[in-house]
């Protein structure tokens, strides 16, 4: 294994889990997981990452084996990402690179907003640029152009009450149908994990609360527009990705001071489908001490 079981960690905004793995004198590695997975999610990544970086992997509030807090305002992404923050000045981390992947992009993106002058790096894979508006304005249109038929499950998990009535007893057919690989598998001890993760009460609707939020977290995006990232960037995308599609892509570029685009043959979980692409995409980037 190279991450190691979940940790606890109370802190002032709650208690949550994370994992560690790699050199643990290394550069320290921020790693922050999406839906609907958990910070086993950068197992098979990790393998394959130089020596000298100190992997920490958070479990994000409402998954993982993090506390199950109900109120959808909790899971506003600037709200998890000084979650993420808290754990991170418990544990002593103040200088960091980070790496995040769909929600978890998101709120890496966030942390990165909060405390710049602590990221030394930044990674992001299949998610928005949140500062992008014209590039993400052009996915709206393009979505809109079509039938949409792809983003169903997040109007189903913004319907109030119907993950919580629907998902319970269902878990292994719910996470199998958003992780199977497009041109890969996922790892079957990764599947295992998310199923018993969404086995754990509550976290049905815990874990549609991260789309819960997404118009009040969109309308903050919106006056980011003006925002230029002068971290070092690299942006890793799954090219087979249905849900984000290459229109995210589009004028990033002008969102960043120093940004690096890389494609790999993959879906969505593009870090689970080709850990060791992935992964060598990130030790060129990534610096050691």
């Amino acid at each position: 294994m190279f991450l190691s079981k979940p940790k606890t960690l109370s802190t002032h905004r709650g208690t949550f889990t994370w994992r560690e793995g790699g050199d643990p004198d290394g550069s320290p590695l921020v790693m922050i997981h999406g839906w609907p997975e958990s910070s086993y999610s950068w197992e098979h990544t990790g393998k394959h990452l130089k020596h000298g970086l100190r992997v920490i992997a958070p479990d994000l509030r409402g998954l993982g084996d993090s506390e199950r807090t109900q109120g959808v305002h909790h899971y506003q992404k600037q709200a998890l990402a000084a979650d993420v923050i808290s754990m991170l000045d418990e544990l002593g981390v103040t200088d960091f690179q980070l790496v995040g992947h769909d929600w978890g992009g998101v709120v890496a993106q966030e942390v990165a907003l909060a405390i710049p002058d602590r990221v030394q790096k930044l990674v992001i894979m299949n998610i928005a640029i949140i500062n992008n508006l014209k590039g993400n304005m052009e996915v709206i249109d393009k979505v809109r152009s079509g039938s949409g038929k792809a983003y169903w499950y997040q109007h189903f998990q913004q319907a109030p009450g119907l993950a919580e009535a629907m998902i319970p007893g269902n878990e292994e057919t719910w996470i199998n149908y958003f992780v199977q690989g497009i041109v890969a598998p996922i790892p079957a001890d990764a599947v295992a994990e998310y199923i018993r993760m969404y086995r754990i009460a509550g976290t049905p609707a815990t874990g549609a609360n991260y789309y819960r939020t997404f118009v009040d977290d969109a309308k903050r995006w919106a006056t980011l527009s003006e925002h230029h990232w002068n971290i070092p960037g690299l942006y890793i995308y799954g090219n087979k990705d249905k849900v984000i599609i290459p229109e995210y892509l589009n004028h990033i570029e002008e969102c960043f001071d120093d940004i690096q685009v890389e494609q790999v043959d993959a879906g969505h979980f593009l870090h689970e489908e080709q850990p060791e692409e992935v992964a060598g995409h990130m030790n060129r980037f990534l610096d050691t001490h």
